[in-house]
């Protein structure tokens, strides 16, 4: 398949809207807070906080200053640690400090090795259905390109049916995900012939935005999962798991422990799908390196 693939991204601010500015101390976190914020986000979603993100957490939680018409940050600290807080707060802080960087086929020879390797190899094993499992979704970018090449697969070599399940830990990134609407840039590294196929344009030019049809959006299963917990309430029979670009956040016993948990969920044969800059298939893993980055249940 060929890509007219740019580096193009979304950045928070283009998702969310820029963080509005709050005055006074509410500018910085005292060192005592920003240790109690550390330490919950990476216990609950593996994130590592190092002093270097210090001020981009302030940015980020200013929203939910203003939003809960606090002081300032100490404030929303004091408030979230407060009993009962987390019940309320924590999925929206969470929210706040989720990456969300994604593209449309990023990182592209992965969807190449899915046409030309994976998929037919998984014909060849006798797969009556192919079930892929995108687990760290964001806006859904990966999950719909998944879902194109599968759909024009089945309609150009007779391939079998298939499903996608999308998951992530932000509930903001999973509401514009299911409703596939996205600016009409981001379309740029989609080649030709599967937009034509699979992107219908606003009927107001002037909106530049584009909406996923209708056959697509209806093979993809959205839900919130945090990689982080013990079990995933995924099938384990996946052909194809897609985690990229997460695990970099993790630390090694985490990364190690994520890889396994997924790895328990793939089919043998199945692949497991990483960020090009990520490696991680531990010797103890019944997982087999195909492709840089792409390894193979064994």
């Amino acid at each position: 398949m060929e890509h007219g693939h740019q580096d193009r991204s979304l950045t928070d601010s283009a998702l969310f809207g820029a963080a509005p500015s709050v005055g006074g101390s509410s500018d910085q976190i005292s060192e005592r807070n920003f240790a109690r914020l550390a330490a919950l986000i990476q216990d609950y979603c593996g994130i590592k906080m190092p002093q270097g993100k210090r001020t981009m957490l302030a940015v980020r939680l200013r929203r939910r200053v203003v939003a809960l018409k606090l002081a300032d940050l100490d404030a929303y600290c004091d408030r979230l640690f407060a009993a009962g807080g987390l019940e309320t707060e924590l999925v929206h802080l969470i929210n706040a400090v989720s990456t969300n960087k994604t593209d449309f086929f990023r990182e592209p020879t992965h969807f190449d090795f899915m046409w030309n390797t994976a998929l037919p190899s998984l014909v060849e094993a006798g797969r009556r259905q192919i079930k892929v499992w995108s687990a760290a979704a964001s806006i859904g970018a990966e999950a719909y390109s998944a879902a194109m090449v599968l759909q024009e697969f089945r309609r150009l070599k007779q391939g079998p049916d298939y499903s996608v399940i999308a998951t992530d830990i932000s509930t903001d990134v999973l509401e514009v995900a299911v409703a596939g609407r996205f600016p009409e840039a981001m379309m740029d590294p989609v080649p030709a012939d599967l937009y034509g196929r699979y992107v219908l344009q606003a009927r107001d030019p002037e909106r530049h935005e584009v909406r996923i049809v209708p056959q697509l959006r209806s093979k993809i299963a959205w839900g919130r999962l945090n990689l982080m917990d013990e079990r995933y309430p995924v099938g384990r029979d996946m052909d194809l798991i897609f985690c990229r670009n997460i695990l970099i956040y993790f630390d090694k016993p985490t990364q190690d422990a994520v890889l396994a948990r997924l790895s328990s969920h793939l089919q043998p044969g199945g692949y497991l799908i990483l960020g090009h800059s990520e490696t991680g298939a531990g010797s103890s893993l019944p997982l087999t390196l195909v492709l840089n980055s792409i390894y193979q249940k064994t």
